[in-house]
């Protein structure tokens, strides 16, 4: 079941859910909205000639100036939420990019999911679709978080990326295969 906007605010309240920090003007009816952080990662293209699922990928930092940043045409980014959550073992999350911001042609992303018993920061993948660059604002609400429960109680997360914070890059290459 997908959960209202009042009651996610109550399991915040209960603190059952922990978004922080947070403005009751991102309560929206079914979902909430989170911010553009200010880290952003992306492969350096300068010293990989190849990506493989079985290493570790370089990847350089990208400081915004200006509290402003460009995501050139055709370009792939990773940015963080200004938020962390926390999500207890029966509830769930899915990352959406926010309708006015897909009509741009701006893909936001997090491979969708958020299991159980997450807490971090999320980490976003950006896609620029477009012919010409787009400026984003950091602390410009990008995207939201659509929870659901689960039908029982789940196994808490305990994967790679657990207590993340800022852009954390592809960590594929740890999984057990």
């Amino acid at each position: 079941m997908i959960l209202s906007g009042k009651s996610i605010l109550s399991k915040i309240n209960n603190r059952e859910l922990e978004i922080t920090p947070l403005s009751n003007e991102q309560i929206q009816p079914a979902s909430v909205d989170l911010r553009l952080g200010n880290h952003f990662v992306t492969i350096d293209e300068y010293k990989e000639s190849l990506i493989t699922l079985d290493k570790s990928v370089a990847y350089r930092e990208i400081i915004p100036n200006n509290k402003k940043i460009i995501l050139p045409p055709q370009t792939f980014l990773l940015a963080t939420t200004v938020e962390t959550i926390s999500l207890p073992n029966n509830v769930t999350a899915f990352v959406e990019g926010r309708s006015s911001i897909g009509r741009l042609g701006l893909f936001i992303q997090n491979a969708g999911w958020v299991d159980p018993g997450f807490s971090g920061q999320i980490t976003l993948e950006l896609f620029n679709s477009n012919r010409l660059p787009i400026e984003l604002t950091l602390g410009r609400r990008i995207c939201q978080l659509v929870f659901a429960e689960v039908n029982e109680e789940a196994d808490p997360y305990k994967g790679k990326y657990l207590y993340q914070r800022g852009a954390t890059q592809s960590e594929i290459y740890k999984d057990i295969l």
